[in-house]
């Protein structure tokens, strides 16, 4: 199979890395890619991974190559190129790909759209309100206590969510996002939310319209510094699985939240094949779901494709063919942790272009990946490119061993103004 895989941050190379090891491909591309995507080769015949100078939201260039090269399968990576309707303009010229389409994009694409549907279809969430003016949104965070989740509508890169404690930083968060349009158009409306104690989970399940299979735990640090401190991020780490929810609980949350889910999605004629991601509060009155998203997370990828034990491309193809009753999922009983190293100044301005040294030295240490988010090739040198350069990712026997060698990674790798989290997977521990 020839597979243009869109995107070019850590979770598209690790989806490029697992796909590579499929014996259906035969040829793969990545849109644009990175400088760490360009040197994975294909499992089947050697041939090398092409990375394409055409942007994940350049919708018309990605659909033209697409044409000429004949592909038999596109797998989406990021949210906006799904928000944008990608899925739904390749499938018009008879493409075949691997993602949710524009109306399922919506879950992601606004907030407001997803809490009116969780309230409709009993799924369980925060007590919330949804506003389009700052004056009211000011006067439900005052009912709150000012102890609540301030959420842009629209996508702003994982960090229109602003976490307040008290009425002064309520009002600050409304009017930063509302008044300031500290995140553009994608401010236009809020949702507020109550804000809920206790443990924060990652979960992840493959739909294909009909059946969702969900995927074990994650756990994201979104955070930048350690103790989750400092402001929100993409993700600064991940681990799976977590000790937080044994089978049977799991088994419990996906009733509760995918089988409502996907109800809801037939009652209002959505077609929901891709990934969901929800992310879930553990609560002391049980899981409530914080927000959805609609692609795979970033750095979630990372640590649930070290573990899986499954063909990607023949799980993603049925997904997107309706047949995923078909496929168990397989996973390895290894534990996986992601520490992602960053720019310094991340999540706020950071410079680009500091030489990486230290990469080979990591990758040739046991179940060891270095997955690149921001990097690119500057004169025969991989360089820092955006904010998440790197997400260092290692298995081992348990967290700790899997800890254990993802710091160790970590520990060979540098460049200027590097920072990361030391306490990756520390909660389990």
């Amino acid at each position: 199979m020839k597979i243009l895989v869109i995107g070019s941050g850590g979770r598209e190379h690790a989806l490029v890395w697992k796909l590579a090891q499929s014996p259906h491909a035969t040829q793969l591309w990545c849109a644009p890619g990175n400088a760490g995507i360009a040197p994975e080769r294909l499992a089947t015949n050697g041939a090398a991974v092409e990375c394409i100078n055409i942007g994940a939201e350049d919708l018309p260039k990605l659909l033209a190559f697409a044409q000429e090269k004949k592909t038999d399968l596109v797998v989406v990576g990021p949210d906006n190129p799904l928000a944008l309707g990608i899925v739904d303009l390749f499938q018009q010229h008879g493409l075949k790909i691997w993602g949710v389409n524009q109306q399922a994009a919506q879950f992601e694409s606004s907030k407001v759209f997803s809490q009116k549907f969780m309230e409709k279809y009993g799924i369980p969430t925060a007590a919330a309100g949804t506003f389009s003016e700052a004056g009211p949104a000011k006067a439900f965070c005052a009912t709150l206590g000012g102890k609540c989740v301030v959420k842009a509508d629209g996508l702003a890169l994982g960090k229109g969510v602003l976490i307040c404690t008290n009425q002064a930083e309520a009002e600050k968060a409304v009017g930063e996002i509302m008044v300031s349009k500290a995140f553009g158009a994608a401010g236009a409306n809020v949702v507020i939310q109550e804000f809920l104690d206790g443990i924060e989970v990652s979960l992840h399940a493959l739909c294909d319209g009909k059946t969702a299979k969900i995927f074990p735990t994650s756990q994201d640090h979104k955070r930048a510094l350690d103790g989750d401190l400092g402001l929100n991020t993409g993700g600064m780490g991940t681990y799976s699985p977590t000790p937080f929810l044994n089978d049977a609980q799991l088994a419990g949350v996906a009733a509760k939240v995918l089988e409502p889910f996907m109800r809801g999605c037939v009652a209002e004629g959505i077609d929901y094949r891709g990934l969901l991601y929800p992310g879930v509060m553990l609560t002391k009155n049980g899981p409530k779901i914080l927000e959805f998203n609609a692609r795979f997370g970033d750095p979630e990828t990372q640590v649930y494709l070290t573990r899986l034990e499954n063909d990607l491309v023949e799980l993603l193809d049925a997904s997107a063919s309706g047949t995923l009753a078909q496929h168990e999922l397989k996973w390895s009983p290894l534990a996986s942790v992601c520490v992602v190293m960053a720019s310094g100044g991340y999540p706020g301005n950071y410079p680009k272009g500091k030489p990486i040294l230290g990469l080979a030295e990591a990758n040739a240490l046991p179940h060891t990946k270095v997955f690149h988010a921001g990097t690119a090739l500057k004169e025969g040198q991989i360089v820092t490119n955006g904010g998440r350069v790197l997400g260092v990712t290692a298995l081992g026997a348990d967290l700790k061993a899997a800890q254990a060698a993802a710091y160790a990674a970590v520990a060979c790798i540098q460049f200027d103004g590097a920072h990361f989290r030391r306490d990756i997977a520390a909660k389990a521990l």
